[in-house]
């Protein structure tokens, strides 16, 4: 299957999506962020000088959800009608699980905006505890589920 962001002469351009039905579409995707043990107990206990580590990453993936159309040269901007974003402190990594939930009814689908809130959330962990571990390591975002348009339904294995 050929690139759609690419015309017949190899040149980058955004794709029509004019003649596409409009439907509800929905992405979901997730990743992680690793830590050390020291760093995951002052998040989970609060104890971080610059604040909320998981309500400001939350409010931050919404923003980057948001302003994906900023930020990636191709994409469309869309009429964005949830976004939702959940971190979940994991001690077994430890550190913490992001997982974000974008909709909308349009032309074309919510992977990139889903895909940008995780990682938006989880560079904005980093930035609020790596005073005290540099060697955090975001790792793990991927769609995990799609839905609606014309290719249908994808889930993860």
């Amino acid at each position: 299957m050929p690139l759609t962001h690419f015309d017949a002469d190899g040149q980058a351009h955004m794709v029509d999506v004019s003649d596409k039905a409009t439907t509800d579409r929905i992405a979901v995707a997730e990743g992680y962020i690793t830590m050390a043990a020291q760093t995951f107990e002052i998040i989970s206990e609060g104890r971080a000088k610059k604040g909320d580590v998981l309500g400001v990453a939350r409010l931050a993936g919404i923003m980057g959800a948001k302003k994906t159309p900023d930020l990636i040269p191709l994409c469309h901007p869309l009429p964005i009608t949830k976004v939702a974003v959940e971190l979940t402190l994991d001690p077994d990594l430890p550190g913490v699980r992001v997982e974000a939930t974008v909709k909308t009814t349009g032309q074309t689908g919510v992977e990139m905006e889903a895909l940008t809130a995780v990682s938006t959330a989880a560079l904005t962990v980093y930035d609020m505890t790596k005073a005290v571990d540099k060697a955090m390591e975001i790792s793990g975002i991927r769609v995990v589920l799609k839905d609606g348009g014309k290719s249908g339904r994808y889930e993860a294995t």
